[in-house]
């Protein structure tokens, strides 16, 4: 699990370095700076504390961490599709933002809570199988 972690890190990391190196003005460096400062903000004073009480609140025992888990996720794509959720009608270049945003957020929604359900169903097969005495 730990070298899956390191892998998908840094292939994080390279996808934003290419990222940053499609930056060619300064002006829209300091942007997406004030951009993912505001998305950081959201998230750690928002996001995360509604889901952690919810997290509490609403669920018990093994499910906690697949619900907390499903329930971040969501409130980041959430975050990021922002602000092509609340744009203005439609623009006079239908080039500019051509996709159906709406749907494909309820996709990624969808997407993340089947693969939240997915691995709790694979959680209770597998904590099934497994005798007392294998707990070591």
């Amino acid at each position: 699990m730990k070298a899956l972690r390191v892998a998908v890190g840094l292939a994080g990391v390279a996808l934003m370095g290419v990222g940053v190196s499609l930056l060619t003005e300064v002006r829209a460096l300091w942007d997406v700076l004030v951009w993912l400062g505001g998305a950081v903000v959201l998230h750690d004073a928002v996001i995360a504390p509604l889901v952690l009480l919810a997290g509490l609140l609403l669920v018990r025992g093994g499910l906690r961490g697949p619900v907390r888990g499903a329930l971040l996720v969501a409130g980041a794509l959430t975050a990021v599709a922002l602000p092509m959720l609340l744009r203005p009608g439609r623009t006079a270049n239908p080039s500019v933002l051509p996709l159906d945003y709406p749907r494909n957020w309820l996709i990624a929604l969808v997407t993340v809570a089947a693969v939240a359900g997915f691995w709790v169903a694979v959680r209770g097969l597998v904590g099934r199988g497994r005798r007392p005495s294998d707990d070591g």
